[in-house]
């Protein structure tokens, strides 16, 4: 079966939690190679087998270089105690997970393979379409597409968990989709997060030398007091990657001079810390 049969047939069988951004109906029928509502709209698949939702200009700043370098890193083991994480908070019957701003796909793909339930549903979206179009090349029952967090193209209580690793949050949209009783896992970046690489790249002065979570963090506690956090940090060998993938799949290297990102790739790292904390909250 090829992708675009692929994925015509996963949104066939979920077709419930799609919903059309020009009306706000649910999706209820496929025709041919298109979704459509009752009031006539319809969505195209692309060739790949994903939905495009986006219904305005988008631009992200993650190129196909960057996610592939990310794809590499991820699949060496990199963010794999975080993906354990969110799966000891999850229940063991069958979840439907929402991936939110999934990239190249890979922490969606390792959760569906931890979790071990069957009838689990996950759907992952970005608005990067080199992303998603990585994220196709998986070997994974996760669906993945093209959309924006501000307007999810999903039904009202469509999903038991939302899973949001280092993406923004629109916590009234998250909501919206979320079960009574469904389970909003956000994980963010803590002070020591790639610690090594951040003294490599920038002076004490700079801005990214260190990072502080805090306004996230409230944020977060403001909408959700009760919510439960735990610390996760580790170390992750380096020696079994590319150190330059490293330095490619983060957004810090934006910041960076020429010649301390030269610099840095001729010191290389030989342990990298991984240092965030895991923000749950149950509807």
């Amino acid at each position: 079966m090829n992708k675009m049969a692929r994925g015509i047939q996963f949104v066939q069988a979920n077709l419930g939690l799609f919903r059309c951004l020009v009306c706000d109906q649910p999706y209820d029928r496929i025709e041919g190679q298109s979704v459509g509502c009752a009031n006539g709209h319809q969505l195209d698949f692309s060739k790949k087998g994903t939905l495009y939702f986006l219904t305005h200009q988008v631009q992200s700043e993650y190129d196909a270089a960057m996610l592939a370098a990310r794809r590499r890193i991820l699949q060496a083991g990199f963010f794999r105690p975080i993906v354990e994480a969110i799966n000891a908070q999850l229940p063991a019957s069958p979840q439907r997970i929402l991936d939110i701003g999934s990239g190249e796909g890979t922490p969606l793909a390792d959760l569906l393979q931890l979790h071990q339930q069957p009838k689990d549903v996950g759907i992952g979206f970005d608005i990067s379409k080199a992303g998603v179009n990585l994220a196709t090349q998986l070997t994974t029952a996760a669906y993945y597409c093209v959309a924006d967090l501000a307007q999810l193209p999903f039904t009202a209580q469509s999903f038991t968990a939302i899973m949001d690793v280092f993406s923004p949050s629109a916590y009234q949209e998250f909501e919206r989709v979320l079960v009574p009783g469904g389970r909003l896992l956000k994980v963010i970046p803590n002070s020591d997060y790639l610690v090594e690489l951040r003294h490599l790249l920038f002076d004490p002065m700079d801005r990214q030398y260190q990072y502080d979570n805090q306004r996230v963090l409230d944020l977060f506690q403001q909408h959700y007091p009760d919510a439960t956090q735990q610390r996760i940090h580790y170390e992750f060998d380096l020696n079994a990657v590319d150190f330059a993938d490293l330095l490619v799949m983060t957004p810090l290297h934006w910041g960076a001079n020429a010649a301390s990102l030269a610099a840095a790739t001729a010191t290389g790292l030989d342990k990298i810390t991984v240092d965030v904390s895991l923000l749950t909250m149950t509807k």
